[in-house]
């Protein structure tokens, strides 16, 4: 019995994998890249900046769970796997709804 090299082994799910930090990074450079939160003279103003800075870092993971979400879904259709199909939908979710805390939070509010 001849034993197999394991080191020359791909790992399984090394391109999604890849694909999901490409997605990631892309996502955190788009959203962070256009708010900037600079101390103004006044307070108020350095406050709303603060607020937007931290809802425009809630909405990227919001949009990560979101990407990860949609993954989980089409790799559960493929491999026909209720479990990973719940767990999917649940992400997707969540995704959704932490992508939009602040549109949520104002409607509550007023």
């Amino acid at each position: 019995m001849k034993h197999k090299n394991i080191s020359r082994l791909k790992e399984p799910g090394r391109k999604g994998r890849t694909a999901l930090v490409i997605y990631s990074g892309l996502i955190c450079s788009l959203t962070m890249g256009a708010v900037t939160a600079f101390a103004a003279g006044d307070p108020i103003q350095t406050v709303n900046n603060l607020s937007t800075f931290i809802f425009s870092l809630i909405r990227a993971i919001g949009l990560i769970l979101l990407g990860l979400g949609i993954m989980q879904v089409g790799l559960s259709l493929k491999s026909h796997d209720p479990s990973q199909r719940a767990n999917g939908f649940l992400t997707l979710t969540g995704g959704i709804i932490i992508t939009f805390t602040k549109e949520i939070l104002t409607l509550i509010v007023g």
